[in-house]
């Protein structure tokens, strides 16, 4: 197993965003899939006002007996982890790095049978991917996404898998965080990934985090830790997120991002670039080294999480006015932006 540099790196927006380890107790980060685990890295960001939930929350046990049926167990390849039923059509959410390796792929349901799936799409920027299980009707049980940008710090969340194939267990704790940056298997960032302490171990990747009205709110990924077991610092890729890349895979088989193709300087404390990639929408705009980006489509950007967040939030495709900071003097630029590469 390797070990994550320590020097600090460039980040590059919605193209290569590797952020830094901290360097306390010489923690790692593993994925929370039973096999040969990398290691990724985690970026600590501002966290920002969010709107609470307004509806009473369940307890525990009300949140796991109305879900747990909807959760299965993954078999692929190289490894077993976890996921959930998407829709009727038998489309289950779950990591890329589950089933990234190849098949053949084999879903267990709640009651221990198994069925065949088909990989239907992976998008490795966003460690996402969608397989369709082979299924009765009457073993189809869907999860409803929620709204990840109603989470709260505090809030409870309820994570359901098969930690180390132990399949159907719950384990509940709270928002720890949000707004935390992490890594993707493609060395891509994963914006607004929330933070909890409800344990997640090995075999617990691809599953469900439920908020307190039993809504899924994130796709467990990642844990940091000394030993490589549970503690108490978990990552989820939001459901927001989810929800758009899932729709694409099932649509298309893929899923497209928008891209700028700049790197910044993540030990600056703005969005200063620290290269222009040639022949890429900000190269086309005029953009150099050494400019420092203010505002994106009418956003304001102060750092490069943001930057990154904020073109995570447009498609391919689309312009816009892109705000920077050079010799002192401001100036904008309209950019179109284009698709993230692989």
């Amino acid at each position: 197993m390797s070990v994550p540099r320590r020097s600090r790196t460039p980040l590059i927006a919605s193209l290569l965003a590797a952020a830094c380890v901290g360097a306390g107790g010489g923690a790692l980060l593993y994925s929370a899939f039973s096999s040969n685990n990398t290691n990724t890295v985690v970026r600590q960001v501002t966290v920002k006002d969010t709107q609470p939930a307004s509806t009473a929350p369940l307890s525990v046990n009300a949140i796991y007996r109305n879900n747990y049926k909807g959760v299965v167990e993954i078999t692929a390849g190289q490894g077993q982890g976890s996921g959930f039923v998407s829709d009727d059509n038998g489309n289950v959410i779950t990591n890329q790095h589950v089933v990234g390796g190849g098949g053949p792929f084999k879903v267990t349901f709640w009651n221990g049978k198994t069925y065949d799936a088909s990989l239907v799409g992976t998008d490795a920027s966003t460690d996402l991917a969608v397989i369709k299980v082979d299924a009765p009707a009457s073993m189809i049980h869907p999860l409803q996404l929620g709204d990840s940008a109603a989470l709260q710090v505090g809030d409870g969340v309820v994570a359901i898998g098969s930690p180390f194939g132990l399949q159907e267990t719950v384990t509940s704790g709270i928002v720890s965080a949000l707004h935390r940056t992490i890594t993707s298997p493609s060395n891509y960032t994963i914006s607004d990934s929330i933070q909890t302490d409800a344990a997640i171990n090995h075999g617990n990747s691809g599953g469900p985090l439920l908020n307190s009205n039993g809504q899924v709110v994130g796709v467990n990924s990642q844990i940091r830790s000394d030993s490589g077991g549970n503690e108490g610092v978990g990552f989820a890729i939001p459901s927001n997120t989810v929800r758009n890349v899932a729709t694409q895979l099932i649509a298309t088989g893929k899923a497209e991002h928008a891209f700028l193709g700049v790197s910044i300087d993540s030990t600056a404390s703005n969005a200063l670039i620290a290269g222009v990639r040639p022949d890429t929408p900000a190269a086309k705009a005029g953009l150099k080294k050494g400019d420092v980006v203010t505002s994106l489509g009418g956003k304001k950007i102060s750092n490069p999480d943001e930057l990154a967040s904020v073109i995570n939030g447009f498609k391919p495709g689309d312009s816009v006015a892109l705000t920077y900071q050079r010799d002192g003097k401001s100036h904008t630029v309209q950019v179109k932006l284009g698709t993230r590469p692989s």
